[in-house]
């Protein structure tokens, strides 16, 4: 199928699983220092899932096992964009958060990558090189 228009336009989110929202709430707003934006719940019920905002993409944290869906941590990491990364490492690395290694330079961007508490890759990306121009 061949259009003129894309149907989809944006991500609106991304879910990550956790087996402990409370420490992933701790995580992604205090140490991350994102923007809690809803946890969500039924009434009288434990609460199955949490929003945070990046600027760009709302981060969904979801105790999967409260939906029926087995836990399993989420190992390609989602890149989080940051103006200076090594500022930012540094910042995180006094927050606690544990690289898995040094730095790299792909040629187009810098990259530094971590886990959050339940073991969801994530990494901190700056691109440094334009974009190529879409054809």
């Amino acid at each position: 199928m061949s259009t003129s228009s894309s149907i989809v336009t944006g991500v609106d989110f991304v879910s990550l699983p956790t087996s402990d929202l409370e420490a992933a709430m701790d995580f992604y707003g205090n140490v991350l220092g994102l923007p809690r934006s809803s946890v969500w719940q039924r009434p009288g019920e434990e609460a199955v899932g949490a929003e945070f905002e990046t600027g760009t993409l709302t981060v969904s944290l979801v105790v999967s096992e409260r939906l029926g869906i087995v836990f399993q941590p989420h190992k390609t990491p989602i890149a989080l964009h940051v103006e200076d990364i090594e500022a930012a490492r540094t910042e995180l690395e006094s927050r606690g958060v544990a690289f898995l290694a040094d730095t790299i330079d792909s040629g187009v961007c810098h990259m530094a990558s971590f886990e959050d508490p339940d073991g969801n890759a994530l990494m901190l990306h700056h691109r440094y090189a334009p974009l190529p121009p879409r054809g």
